[in-house]
């Protein structure tokens, strides 16, 4: 499975930008999908996961009602739509495949995208 990460960009406190992960590979009736993020001189924490089958949504208590995770099985991909940006969403987004848990920790994914950067300014 090779996940490719792509979007990020220079915006604007307040402002929108959408992320997307193109997935090669049988990967979303088997994985279950999630967004990461790493700020600079922090951990990677969790963002966003999708169930393989779709049915399903979790997000941190940071972006929640900001940001929303969907999947398009037809073109393969999982997108992050993230609005009302702020400073503190600055850090590079990675997505990620999980075969074998519906789960926040990092450790428990199989595979990662190569990540791409946000960057919210004041």
């Amino acid at each position: 499975v090779q996940l490719q990460a792509s979007g990020g960009g220079l915006v604007q406190a307040g402002g929108s930008l959408r992320l997307s992960c193109a997935a090669s590979g049988r990967t979303f009736s088997v994985y279950d999908m999630g967004w990461f993020r790493q700020a600079p001189g922090k951990e990677r924490e969790f963002v966003a996961i999708i169930s393989r089958s779709g049915g399903s949504t979790y997000y941190a208590d940071s972006v929640k009602g900001r940001f929303t995770i969907s999947m398009d099985n037809a073109k393969n991909t999982v997108s992050l739509q993230m609005s009302s940006l702020k400073p503190e969403d600055t850090a590079v987004y990675y997505c990620a495949a999980g075969r074998d848990y519906y789960t926040e920790r990092p450790g428990d994914y199989n595979y990662w995208g190569q990540g791409t950067l946000v960057t919210v300014s004041s």
